[in-house]
């Protein structure tokens, strides 16, 4: 079941790149990683209600210029805008999703999940420093594992985007010298000598593929759709694990969303036997004072819809979908601030 619907999502995502998938009843632009599920929500609330959806899949920064001049009723990124910049443009934030992001790599011999990694290794794997699959530290990582004597590669965002922000600041919070001399942030200043860029998570899954040897990050979802390999990471709690959506919902089970203002928390390196390191919301942003109130108020039932019908299809795709109190908390504590 699962592969036929990856199937339709993949017809979905073909469609709207090509222009042509939703009447553009409602617009929005932004995030990469929660593009799978918009696409395949949209599917199905337009053959319910006759209301299209057109979402540009252009990275998180994209969407967040585009809501700001104001030629969508929302944007969406992964990297939430903090409570002062909401304040001053005047917008909310909420999330809508919440998935993970995934180490994944091009190397033959060996299959999804089967090597491992953990977070110190995996920044000096992207920091440049660690250059061959044979180096002793990944090594001492999989016992009994032949690793090839093959350069390295790592494939990264060329765009501004929330899934380097969740990336980033996971390697900021698992290495020091990451967070000394990278950081974290939507574009970061890549350091591996060997290094090539993608556009969006679907350009990255795309380089990876086609590069020998390569390692990248994308959002779950292009995993399943790609058929990618990755690698195992290990948590806080010292426990190797694999990406779905049960370690993401571990990983968000104590995220306690309004201890931060727009609800923009981290969830990075989350504290859990069964928690994945790389765990994100996906955030939507609108304006208080929209000046196109009825198409703000189609977002808004949009996702009111996804909220109480739109849970199996993100399953499917390895998504989270948020639990019932947090929507909510949502249209009582957000929404309520939008003008209709």
């Amino acid at each position: 079941m699962k592969r036929t619907f990856l199937k339709t999502v993949a017809v979905v995502l073909a469609t709207v790149a090509a222009g042509g998938a939703f009447a553009a009843d409602i617009t929005g632009a932004g995030a990469t990683f929660p593009f799978p599920i918009y696409a395949k929500w949209a599917e199905a609330y337009k053959k319910e209600t006759g209301t299209g959806l057109n979402y540009q899949s252009i990275g998180s920064s994209g969407g967040i210029r585009q809501i700001r001049a104001k030629t969508v009723a929302f944007g969406a990124t992964d990297a939430p805008v903090s409570g002062a910049d909401l304040e001053k443009d005047g917008m909310v934030q909420f999330p809508a999703i919440i998935g993970g992001t995934v180490p994944v790599i091009n190397l033959e011999g060996f299959k999804p999940g089967e090597l491992r990694v953990n977070g110190t290794v995996l920044a000096e794997m992207f920091l440049g420093k660690i250059s061959k699959w044979n180096d002793p530290k990944l090594a001492a990582l999989n016992p009994g594992k032949t690793l090839p004597n093959q350069n390295i590669t790592v494939v990264h965002r060329a765009d501004g985007s929330g899934t380097t922000f969740n990336w980033t600041d996971y390697l900021a919070a698992v290495s020091k010298e990451w967070a000394d001399t990278v950081g974290k942030g939507a574009a970061v200043k890549w350091p591996a000598a060997s290094s090539v860029g993608g556009k969006g998570n679907e350009g990255v899954a795309a380089n990876v593929t086609r590069v020998k040897g390569a390692i990248g990050y994308v959002e779950y979802a292009y995993v399943k759709k790609n058929n990618m390999n990755f690698l195992q990471l290990q948590n806080a709690d010292g426990k190797f694990v694999s990406p779905d959506d049960t370690t993401f919902a571990a990983a968000a089970a104590s995220a306690d969303w309004f201890s931060v203002p727009g609800m923009g928390i981290s969830m990075v390196n989350a504290k859990g036997a069964n928690s994945w390191p790389v765990s994100t919301a996906s955030f939507i942003l609108m304006y208080k004072d929209p000046a196109d109130k009825a198409q703000s108020a189609e977002v808004l039932k949009f996702f009111d819809w996804a909220f109480k019908n739109g849970k199996a299809m993100a399953a499917e795709l390895d998504y989270v979908p948020l639990p019932d109190a947090l929507t909510a908390d949502i249209r009582s504590k957000v929404w309520s601030q939008i003008k209709k």
